[in-house]
């Protein structure tokens, strides 16, 4: 190669990083696409909704939500992890990002490696509903119908590995009784045998429950986690009732691809911390019983790693 070859390919290069560098201190500079590997009225639709609407104008741009179903959301999932990391393409997920990898070893994409997080946007309890017409009023009241029935106990989720799986799941093993599992494509299936008593019980995000619970169209037993949820104050918790084997937390935060530049996702994530900060978003979030979770991007990490091995452990030992 001669000189000026070799300048000029070292020219070009000084060029291709000084346009990059001027793209990410220029960014948003056009519209984003945010993907929700979950159908529309879910948990995990409702609540980064109410995030990227406000999410948007702290940025100065438009962000456009698109619900991209299909393989328990491994599809939406895939579409962003491989998509182009320039801040354009981000994914809003559950606590379900982190069951997909151990009921599917051939996924398209690797959680750890080809997402990075951004932003926790919040976390929520599972509530076990039951039809109203149904005879339990307590847990203690179900246990002990669901030990002498059996297996003729069954409960619904929104597929095979999702969050609201799991939560049922640990809840079954925790009290020591057997139950069918039914999966459904999506949660208004669910919520329709619920209302119509075809189903026992129900593992519900608490955005979809408390409307509900509140109209009286369902009956609460109790919350997944460690303590009650404010918005019902009145229904214990699984540590109060002696399961604390059986807590589960559902959580929803913003990813992006990889490799997107460092610069984007601090952006991203400051924006998001300040409206998180802003009283009118928490008291949205509170009204759905979802709590404000800010944390940061090498802790969300941190928590994603350490939940596919916990269940990957776990769904070695689920039917």
């Amino acid at each position: 190669m001669n000189k000026l070859m070799r300048w000029s390919c070292i020219f070009a290069g000084v060029l291709l990083s000084s346009v990059a560098a001027q793209a990410e201190n220029n960014w948003p500079s056009r519209l984003i696409k945010a993907t929700i590997p979950f159908g529309p009225g879910s948990a995990t639709d409702v609540v980064p909704r109410i995030f990227f609407e406000r999410l948007g104008p702290e940025l100065g741009q438009t962000i456009v939500v698109e619900n991209r179903v299909g393989g328990g959301g491994a599809v939406g999932t895939a579409a962003v992890a491989k998509a182009e990391p320039d801040g354009y393409s981000v994914l809003a997920h559950s606590s379900a990002l982190t069951i997909t990898p151990a009921i599917n070893a051939s996924l398209p994409y690797d959680t750890s490696k080809d997402l990075s997080s951004v932003i926790m946007i919040g976390v929520s309890p599972q509530i076990m509903i039951v039809p109203k017409e149904r005879p339990w009023k307590t847990v203690d009241d179900f246990l002990k119908d669901a030990k002498a029935n059996g297996s003729s106990i069954n409960f619904g989720s929104v597929g095979i590995g999702s969050a609201v799986h799991i939560s049922a799941e640990k809840f079954r093993m925790a009290g020591g009784f057997e139950a069918t599992h039914i999966p459904y494509r999506g949660g208004p299936e669910v919520i329709a045998d619920i209302l119509g008593g075809r189903i026992d019980f129900y593992f519900c995000p608490a955005a979809t429950a408390l409307p509900l619970i509140r109209e009286g169209q369902v009956r609460a037993l109790v919350v997944s986690t460690e303590k009650r949820t404010p918005e019902l104050p009145d229904v214990p918790s699984l540590v109060e009732v002696g399961l604390k084997d059986g807590v589960s937390n559902s959580w929803i935060g913003v990813f992006v691809p990889s490799k997107t530049p460092r610069e984007i996702v601090d952006k991203m994530r400051d924006a998001g911390l300040k409206v998180l900060a802003k009283p009118e978003m928490q008291a949205a979030l509170t009204k759905i019983g979802v709590e404000p979770m800010p944390m940061e991007p090498k802790a969300m990490d941190d928590l994603v790693a350490k939940e596919v091995a916990a269940n990957i452990a776990l769904l070695k030992n689920v039917k």
